[in-house]
């Protein structure tokens, strides 16, 4: 059934009708509690807020598979701005995005000077990009890219995505950069990746702990108190510096642990997704961990554990977008 699921949600964030529909009708109804809005202002304020309460954040401004130039140049032109913002307050904040976002679909050199524009004003403030990697047809033009900006930037680092079969060689080649590692969003062949949770769990914490015992200042994103427990007993008996580590997780989930993990010591960075393109991020979220639905039905039902005095119309309308949903994935 999980593996139904995963799949249903993934075809639900390549469907262009459904994002349409989406960023007309759907995101009160089912994202705003996993989407930091859908401006910049609306970032910006929960960075604040955040970083107010002790918590690091990274801000993707969504959007990806761009085919036009006129629209990745507008993705880069936001993304300065932010980075703008950030120094321009001091908060404790970096980037994340895709490069698909910035053009590679259009021309990997096109996409190359987006990115130097982008680092050549984060690295005048020392702010971080982080280059989220995306599915496999985009692996090799992705590091393409990344290899061509380590020759001349510092601030930019990229992801590990550990489903990959080759993801261990990888991290071998990018001792020296900062990475986040992953266990993997989207949906990808047998002959590239692990298919089965156990396979994935096993090599992510086997990443996690090889890059934590051997590697700089690494990244560990994941939502799973299993992992994260297993990981918190590592650095404890390898007497791991807890500065070389933070842990990462979404924003607007597991958010008793990311206070729980803030409160033992370590670092922590929401991951802070905000734009109108939120569908596509959205539903791999639900793909990634289909029990995330769970948290949005009980969002929609109770506040402060308590049932809200009007929950059939939004639950109804959260049933109905759903249904929506799956009659159109049906169909294709």
């Amino acid at each position: 059934m999980q593996y139904f699921m995963k799949n249903l949600f993934i075809g639900m964030s390549n469907n262009k009708t459904l994002q349409t529909m989406a960023q007309k009708w759907g995101y009160r109804i089912v994202a705003d509690q996993f989407i930091a809005g859908t401006n910049l202002e609306d970032a910006l304020e929960t960075v604040r807020t955040l970083n107010a309460k002790g918590f690091s954040c990274t801000v993707d401004h969504l959007g990806e598979f761009v085919t036009e130039k006129k629209v990745s140049i507008q993705a880069k032109e936001k993304i300065i701005q932010f980075i703008h913002c950030i120094n321009e307050e001091q908060l404790d904040c970096h980037i994340s995005l895709k490069l698909t976002q910035l053009g590679l679909d259009i021309s990997e050199e096109f996409c190359l000077h987006l990115m130097k524009e982008i680092l050549d004003v984060a690295s005048k403030y020392q702010i971080f990009i982080n280059i989220d990697t995306e599915d496999y047809v985009h692996y090799h033009a992705t590091f393409r890219i990344l290899n061509e900006l380590l020759l001349d930037y510092n601030y930019v680092g990229t992801v590990i995505q550990s489903y990959y079969y080759h993801a261990e060689v990888l991290m071998e080649q990018l001792k020296d950069v900062r990475l986040r590692i992953v266990k993997g969003a989207y949906k990808e062949s047998a002959e590239v990746a692990y298919q089965q949770k156990d396979e994935i769990d096993a090599q992510f914490l086997h990443l996690s702990k090889k890059r934590l015992k051997e590697g700089p200042f690494t990244s560990i994103a994941t939502h799973d108190h299993h992992m994260i427990r297993s990981l918190l007993q590592y650095i404890e008996e390898e007497n791991i510096d807890k500065n070389k580590v933070e842990f990462q997780m979404l924003y607007g989930f597991r958010e008793e642990l990311q206070e729980k993990l803030k409160n033992e010591g370590y670092r922590f960075t929401v991951y802070l997704p905000y734009g109108e393109d939120w569908f596509g991020y959205f539903m791999r979220r639900l793909a990634e961990r289909p029990r995330n639905m769970e948290l949005i039905i009980k969002n929609q039902l109770y506040e402060n554990n308590k049932l809200k005095k009007k929950p059939i119309l939004l639950t109804a309308s959260t049933i109905g977008v759903l249904a929506f949903v799956w009659r159109s994935f049906k169909k294709k």
